[in-house]
């Protein structure tokens, strides 16, 4: 349920609502917006009389919301949400560019790389240290030396850090390395670690899974927020399909469809959404033409001898030019890199 509160509500009626609504066992999210102060109502609402709430001066009106998604829902809160990381900004007017390796393969790669991108114009920087691989026999990451080769890279870069964590157990662990914690598209269901993510202080960047629906992803956000953590960024990394050329499909829609529906900030990660390096450009100019609020992009300088996904990987080189061009478009959405 919604309580849209009226532009000159005072903050002691609001207050006013909330603890009554508290009283009757309501569990009530206020969101202050530019214009209007809006009430999201959650828990347990049968024993709200509606009729008794509009008949206050100070309300506007009551909706009932039917989606299952509360908190992530644009109705709670009807402003677009910008995600604070650091003295960076997700969601805001600059596009958040996470960039670096898929993994974290010595500290001379990471470091070399996190200047590189850096140099670009790159905000964020991402690497693997623990990382889900389809085979065992793949690389599966340096661990915690891993993080610490990342922590590095930050004191010498200043960009914050965006690395995957895949189990309950590193949550603790990671935070205490990681500026964002990503939880990757096999993960997205795993809702014992979705409840961990929701009790840390930390940015979570949640990965669509290949399969999953949009409600599906949505309600995959609301896990975390319902343990507390706001602080989420949606990405849209493609999906699986009938189609085997490239390695998913990108869902170009689902970025203006999740803007419609939810506040929370959405990129797009399009190499993994391809699998190729030479349809990253394209798709990631196609995603800020539709509305994304950055994108997630693989970097490596040595892609031939890459431990992990070195195909979909752009050259330091191919990445100057890349943020050049993709900066165009920015422009043209009143965005900037």
């Amino acid at each position: 349920m919604i309580i849209v509160m009226k532009a000159k509500a005072k903050e002691d009626q609001i207050q006013a609502i909330k603890n009554r609504l508290e009283g009757l066992g309501c569990i009530v999210d206020v969101s202050q917006g530019e214009s209007n102060c809006v009430l999201g109502l959650s828990g347990n609402i049968s024993a709200i009389d509606i009729s008794q709430i509009e008949a206050r001066e100070c309300v506007d009106k009551v909706m009932r919301v039917h989606a299952p998604y509360k908190r992530a829902n644009r109705l709670f809160h009807p402003d677009d949400s910008m995600i604070k990381v650091d003295d960076r900004a997700i969601g805001g007017k600059e596009l958040a560019i996470i960039a670096g390796p898929c993994a974290v393969e010595s500290e001379e790669q990471l470091i070399t790389i996190a200047k590189e991108v850096k140099l670009a114009g790159a905000n964020f920087l991402r690497g693997g240290a623990y990382k889900p691989r389809t085979s065992p026999y793949s690389f599966q990451g340096l661990g915690e030396e891993g993080l610490r080769i990342l922590l590095e890279a930050k004191k010498i870069t200043g960009l914050p850090i965006v690395t995957e964590v895949m189990s309950v157990e590193l949550v603790e662990k990671i935070s205490q390395y990681a500026d964002v914690l990503q939880i990757g598209a096999r993960n997205m269901q795993n809702f014992d670690l979705l409840k961990e993510v929701g009790r840390c202080n930390k940015t979570i960047l949640l990965k669509r899974g290949m399969s999953a629906t949009i409600e599906e992803f949505l309600m995959s956000a609301e896990y975390i927020m319902a343990g507390g953590n706001e602080n989420v960024v949606l990405c849209e990394r493609g999906i699986r399909t009938f189609e085997t050329y490239t390695r998913n499909t990108l869902d170009l829609s689902a970025i203006p469809v999740l803007k419609r529906l939810s506040h929370l900030p959405v990129i797009v990660d399009p190499s993994h959404a391809t699998g190729k390096w030479w349809l990253v450009e394209p798709l990631a100019k196609a995603a800020i033409a539709v509305g994304a609020d950055g994108l997630e992009i693989e970097v490596h300088y040595d892609p031939v001898n890459a431990l992990c996904d070195g195909d979909q990987s752009l050259k330091p080189e191919k990445f100057r030019t890349f943020i050049n061009s993709v900066r165009v478009i920015a422009e043209t959405q009143d965005r900037v890199i």
